[in-house]
């Protein structure tokens, strides 16, 4: 499923979400050094936060950040996860979610959403990498942001 973004004009927005997009920012800021207290300095409260925090950018944290969906088959042996997820990580991507199916006919489907602003490499050797490691069946880029 690629992931659909929307440019709104900040007034057309509900409340919840222009407050939660301020706490993010006070604390990149530093005016907050904790949730609780920037959710209280702007009136919101913290379950709202942690429903919308993920879900919602200021425009200019989009433009730094570059997200990628890649769908993976893998075999049903411990492990192998475990060494994709290193992998990224060992070429400073940062998995944001992640997705598996259950296991069927040996193998299990796995989708992660990776934030590859920091990547030590091409997208594409990232992949390449992925496909080469031994219980991976496929892997693919099915979206990007």
């Amino acid at each position: 499923m690629t992931q659909r973004y929307y440019v709104v004009r900040e007034d057309m927005l509900p409340e919840a979400i222009v407050k939660t997009i301020q706490v993010k920012e006070m604390l990149g800021r530093g005016e907050a050094s904790t949730v609780h207290e920037a959710v209280e300095k702007v009136g919101l409260s913290r379950s709202a936060f942690y429903k919308y925090k993920d879900g919602v950018y200021g425009l200019h944290e989009l433009e730094r950040e570059r997200i990628v969906t890649i769908s993976m088959d893998l075999e049903h042996r411990s492990g192998v996860l475990s060494k994709v997820l290193s992998l990224v990580a060992g070429l400073e991507g940062n998995v944001l979610t992640m997705n598996q199916t259950i296991p069927l006919q040996g193998f299990a489907n796995v989708v992660i959403s990776v934030d590859i602003s920091q990547l030590n490499e091409e997208l594409t050797t990232l992949i390449e990498v992925i496909r080469s490691q031994e219980g991976v069946r496929k892997a693919a880029v099915i979206g990007q942001g």
